[in-house]
């Protein structure tokens, strides 16, 4: 790829990402990804301090022997590694990627407009 051809790419992008329409996307991500990353860690650290301050709580067995509830916590966090799975993939098919696919094709229109003005000089 050449210089002009890598600015050309670059400009594209620069240009994409001032639209609003990018700015929406960003926004709408950000609002999802940085409370679910909040809540899971601290769902994680609760566990982890838990296990470091509360080692008798921790011990309580549950139900059958063998079952405490440090091993439910711990369980609980794969659990909800696979919820928020699942929940980010069904919000992201449903309000991301409707977004995110009309970014795409505003960048390509932004391509094919700056391979028109090459074309042209």
């Amino acid at each position: 790829m050449s210089n002009e051809a890598l600015e050309q790419t670059e400009d594209s992008y620069l240009t994409l990402q001032s639209t609003s329409e990018f700015q929406a996307l960003r926004k709408k991500f950000r609002g999802f990804v940085f409370p679910m990353t909040a809540f899971f860690l601290a769902w994680y650290f609760l566990y982890v301090l838990m296990s470091i301050f509360a080692p008798d709580f921790m011990g309580q067995q549950v139900g059958q022997p063998g079952i405490t509830v440090g091993l439910l916590f711990g369980l609980g966090q794969f659990v909800t590694t696979f919820a928020i799975t699942i929940i980010y993939a069904r919000w992201a098919n449903s309000q991301l990627d409707p977004l995110a696919e009309a970014a795409g094709a505003q960048l390509d229109a932004i391509n094919a407009a700056n391979a028109a003005g090459a074309k042209e000089n």
